[in-house]
């Protein structure tokens, strides 16, 4: 039987790096599937969350505005620079980044429903409703945890509208189980995203930071070499 490795990919739904990040591991898992069917591993693909601004409220504050006075001392110059290299490494990978409107705010819901996902529906299931969540939020400027992005994400992770809302709703549902996974990967010592670990048969591997298809896929060569 082939070896099953777990890949761990710890995000928030509002790091641009994440999402360039998981476009590019998804596209490494392709590429190598799809050149290696008989490889003596399968990689399953996890998320765990952590919150790069825990202190942010529900309702947010100005997406850009904060990303020009909180990471580039108010200079607009340095932000068109910031905005124009992102939207470069984007183009890249079909993402088309937008900072000029939208939100930040607090990630706790997004997470929990990520959580509820994949702990209680189909395998994918909360895969498909984190790529909602990075198209909505850096393409099409939807605040990142209101009740209408989250609903959307949940179909696109094929629940029902009804099932979605009351889902959304449902602010306790799994909230505890996602403090606790916030906690732990904070425990084991994340303080930054995304981060990466590939579960090895003999030792395991771990690349922090949006790295290249290319450096992903050797990772995963790696992970089945030494399955051998």
């Amino acid at each position: 039987m082939p070896y099953e490795s777990i890949i761990t990919f710890t995000l928030d739904t509002i790091c641009p790096w994440t999402y360039l990040g998981f476009i590019r591991l998804n596209k490494a898992l392709d590429n190598y599937r799809s050149a290696n069917p008989n490889s003596p591993a399968t990689f399953t693909l996890k998320l765990a969350p952590y919150q790069l601004y825990p202190e942010s409220n529900q309702e947010g504050v100005n997406k850009y505005e904060w990303y020009k006075n909180e990471k580039y001392d108010g200079s607009e110059d340095r932000m068109n620079k910031y905005m124009n290299v992102m939207g470069d490494l984007g183009k890249a990978e079909d993402i088309q980044f937008d900072f000029g409107g939208g939100m930040v705010a607090n990630t706790l819901h997004a997470h929990r429903i990520l959580q509820y996902l994949q702990n209680n529906k189909k395998q994918g299931a909360a895969l498909e409703a984190v790529k909602s969540l990075y198209n909505q939020y850096f393409e099409q400027r939807a605040h990142p945890s209101s009740t209408e992005t989250l609903v959307k994400a949940c179909t696109a992770a094929g629940l029902s509208e009804v099932e979605a809302k009351k889902l959304v709703e449902d602010s306790d549902e799994e909230l505890m189980e996602t403090k606790a996974a916030i906690r732990e990967q904070a425990g084991n010592g994340v303080d930054s995203v995304p981060y990466v670990i590939f579960e090895g048969r003999k030792r395991d591997f771990t690349l922090v930071g949006a790295k290249s298809v290319a450096e992903y896929e050797k990772v995963l060569a790696q992970v089945a070499k030494e399955c051998t």
